[in-house]
């Protein structure tokens, strides 16, 4: 649930599976090959090749009715993380890119040193969330300030806003979210 880099989408196309993802990597495609796993936007996905700096991914149905992905276009920034290997040092909490469902940012508000910001999710998903318990949100670990039925909420640090897709969100967009 650490992001290590965000990256680009090079392109988002119909593929022979559903749908074909070519990312920018950036540092993490060093020593990246085929069948390596990445998780983009929170979603764990299989790499289908490498060439230089960028990835391919197909994108099957299910995650496609599942996540965002499908609304990825050309230059859309995506966070990135790469499979943790045993004996690495656990940052963050422990996620596994399974995507449960989707949440919309209903508000953002300044709070302290940082924001507070408050999404809607179905009940099924909010149901399942303990306050002080971690979620990760497009792939990011964080913390649950406050569940309510239907709406939770997540303070993020400047630090976090900056170094992930978080800080460029609107009002009305949508989020992977993992339990």
């Amino acid at each position: 649930g650490s992001i290590r880099y965000v990256g680009k989408v090079l392109s988002a196309a119909p593929g022979p599976l559903g749908r074909r993802l070519r990312v920018e990597l950036g540092p993490l495609a060093e020593g990246l090959g085929a069948g390596d796993s990445v998780a983009v936007g929170g979603a764990c996905l299989t790499v289908t090749a490498v060439a230089g700096g960028a990835a391919d991914f197909d994108v099957v149905p299910e995650t496609l009715a599942r996540t965002t992905l499908g609304e990825l276009r050309p230059a859309a920034r995506v966070n990135l993380e790469r499979a943790l290997r045993l004996g690495e040092p656990v940052d963050g909490h422990l996620v596994q890119g399974h995507v449960d469902g989707l949440a919309e940012l209903r508000a953002v508000r300044r709070e302290g040193g940082g924001w507070s910001s408050e999404f809607a999710a179905p009940r099924d998903l909010t149901g399942q969330m303990v306050p002080k318990g971690s979620i990760a949100l497009d792939g990011v670990s964080l913390t649950l300030a406050d569940v309510a039925d239907g709406t939770f909420r997540v303070a993020l640090v400047p630090t976090t806003l900056a170094q992930t897709t978080l800080g460029e969100l609107a009002v009305g967009d949508r989020v992977n979210v993992e339990l």
